[in-house]
């Protein structure tokens, strides 16, 4: 006979007791930007893009309130940091004939997608999104920002994706045709 063991208050279930297992995951994986090379004093705020830096991650849906513009230190977040030396984790290439006949549609979702995870976390931004020849390259400044865009065009118009991650950086280097 199987005894049933009693759930206990605090102590997760399951798929939670799993997530909370780190063992193996390396804390420097990913791209620079989402770790600081420098302490940030709280507040700072970005000086081109308004972003706040409160409790250790940069935000762009806080309110700015005239008592956090007069303790505030200006800096440079890293997604304009990375936009203005031309730095991406990101990059998306777009192929096919029917990439080049809906580029109208692919470009108002990229931005839908951009606006969309830009509002909560500020450090993921679509860079460029450029026509070359026969395809629609893609660069953002985060990996994540990048895979969100492909999964939303698959979910939207179907097609193949596949990813390749960059084992030094974390990068990632995706296609997407149909």
């Amino acid at each position: 006979m199987r005894t049933k063991t009693r759930w206990k208050p605090g102590v997760p279930r399951g798929a939670a007791r799993r997530a909370q297992d780190r063992r193996g995951i390396e804390d420097e994986k990913g791209s620079p930007g989402t770790h600081p090379s420098r302490q940030l004093r709280e507040p700072t705020v970005c000086d081109r893009c308004g972003a706040i830096y409160v409790r250790k991650t940069w935000r762009s849906d806080h309110r700015i309130t005239s008592d956090l513009l007069d303790s505030a230190h200006w800096d440079l977040c890293p997604a304009c940091t990375q936009r203005r030396t031309g730095i991406a984790y990101g990059r998306i290439v777009l192929s096919g004939p029917f990439a080049l006949e809906h580029e109208d549609e692919i470009r108002r979702r990229i931005a839908n997608v951009g606006a969309r995870a830009r509002f909560t976390q500020p450090q993921r931004r679509t860079l460029t999104v450029e026509r070359e020849d026969d395809r629609i390259e893609v660069l953002t400044t985060s990996q994540k920002l990048a895979h969100r865009i492909v999964k939303e065009l698959k979910k939207l118009f179907g097609g193949r994706a596949r990813y390749v991650w960059d084992s030094r950086d974390g990068a990632l280097y995706a296609t997407w045709s149909r």
